[in-house]
């Protein structure tokens, strides 16, 4: 989706996600240090407060005026410091050898714009440091909810390993989570 769509898209809603983070993030990060982190495509903000709120000093980069403005805005409610960066993720360059953990959560894109920023985004870990990556499978098609239908911006975790050459990959696997039956 372009810039626009998503602006329209927050616009419409007074909270788009939910402000709780992933339970996912949670399982995988709760257990590390803080220290510095990059939540790339980071919306309105709700993993990059969650870790400020745990100590961590955070930079968040989405390309959505409107999600970096609530950012803000609740990151301040919350009493945390996130310096929330608005930026394409096609253009942006984080500092190399910086972080400590480089989230990216439901950033979906085709395949050659999300090897440029899954490369970029490799290079700006620190070393030993964590990169987190959490979105829609290519299963999600047929037995997944919610989620883009576009084939083209799924994956596997097949995929993203290949991507991400010499990378030590800790995890990769497809999780299914299923809405309950009416």
């Amino acid at each position: 989706m372009r810039r626009e769509d998503w602006d329209r898209k927050y616009a419409e809603k007074e909270q788009l996600w939910s402000a709780r983070p992933s339970r996912a993030l949670v399982a995988e990060a709760s257990g590390l240090a803080p220290g510095r982190a990059l939540d790339l495509a980071c919306g309105e903000g709700r993993h990059a407060i969650w870790l400020a709120e745990l100590g961590w000093r955070v930079t968040a980069v989405d390309f959505s005026e409107m999600a970096i403005a609530r950012g803000r805005e609740r990151a301040s409610l919350a009493g945390v410091d996130v310096d929330f960066q608005h930026a394409d993720l096609l253009d942006y360059e984080p500092e190399r050898d910086a972080y400590d953990l480089v989230l990216v959560v439901f950033l979906q894109l085709p395949t050659e714009e999300r090897r440029v920023v899954l490369a970029r985004a490799a290079a700006a870990l620190a070393p030993a440091g964590t990169l987190l990556l959490l979105g829609h499978d290519l299963a999600n098609l047929t037995d997944g909810t919610g989620g883009p239908s576009d084939p083209s911006v799924l994956y596997t975790p097949e995929d993203i390993v290949a991507e991400l050459p010499g990378l030590e990959i800790q995890k990769a696997e497809s999780v299914c989570a299923r809405s309950p039956a009416p």
